[in-house]
């Protein structure tokens, strides 16, 4: 299986555990939520989707399609015969050996979580992750993020004199993205830490997200450069 497949199929599963899903929606959760599956296709989602269910972790039911669905094979076809089957689409459900694999998959914190597209997914999920594995996630990610800034910095100093002024600045906005990262994942594993810490002195588990981030969705700190001033901030103005 590869890498993007497995992706996929974690996101799948992760998406049924919230609601099962028409293919239809499943396609459109996993363009909208999770950016990395924009250009896929329904070629590559059914396979998957038989995929899991040939391994017992979904099931499918029967279910009425939503009125702006395409068929299940993704090809077009006319309006009668469209009509006539959208009784007939096809749910998918989570089983519960579905659950099971998918939090399996859930408390895995090795190197392929940190990789730029399978953490993107993992990201997306936190809100299911349990709090010391979300931490593990983040600082591998972080010490990815840092050998690659690490290499990018070095790769410059060699060859900056050869660069021309596009390709050098090219190289600096590239190396600015990745330190912007960097912050924002400290951000988070300060945000983390904290909340731990709370917890361990005796307030409520979760109540330090409203002290660090009030009103943001999901738990997360806000995603802004650290560099600039937080407009919320009197001594900033």
């Amino acid at each position: 299986m590869s890498r993007r497949s497995g992706i996929l199929e974690f996101a799948v599963l992760g998406l049924l555990r919230e609601a099962p899903m028409h293919g239809y929606e499943l396609r459109k959760r996993l363009n909208t939520s999770l950016g990395i599956f924009r250009a896929f296709s329904y070629g590559t989602l059914y396979p998957c989707l038989k995929t899991l269910v040939a391994n017992g972790w979904l099931i499918e039911e029967p279910g009425s399609a939503p009125e702006d669905a395409p068929p299940a094979s993704g090809r077009v076809v006319p309006p009668a015969a469209s009509l006539a089957g959208r009784r007939a689409k096809i749910v998918y459900r989570l089983t519960a050996e579905g659950k099971e694999h998918f939090e399996e998959l859930l408390s895995q914190t090795g190197p392929d979580a940190w990789e730029d597209e399978h953490f993107a997914a993992r990201f997306a999920f936190f809100g299911q992750t349990e709090r010391e594995v979300r931490m593990r996630v983040l600082e591998g990610r972080r010490s990815r993020l840092e050998e690659r800034l690490e290499k990018m910095r070095a790769s410059l100093a060699r060859t900056r004199e050869r660069l021309d002024d596009y390709t050098l600045e090219l190289q600096r906005h590239g190396m600015e993205s990745v330190e912007r990262e960097v912050r924002w994942l400290n951000e988070l594993i300060e945000s983390e830490r904290a909340g731990r810490e709370h917890r361990g002195s005796g307030g409520e588990t979760g109540s330090v997200q409203q002290n660090h981030i009030q009103g943001e969705p999901g738990g997360l700190p806000r995603n802004r450069d650290s560099t600039r001033p937080d407009p919320s901030d009197d001594t900033a103005k």
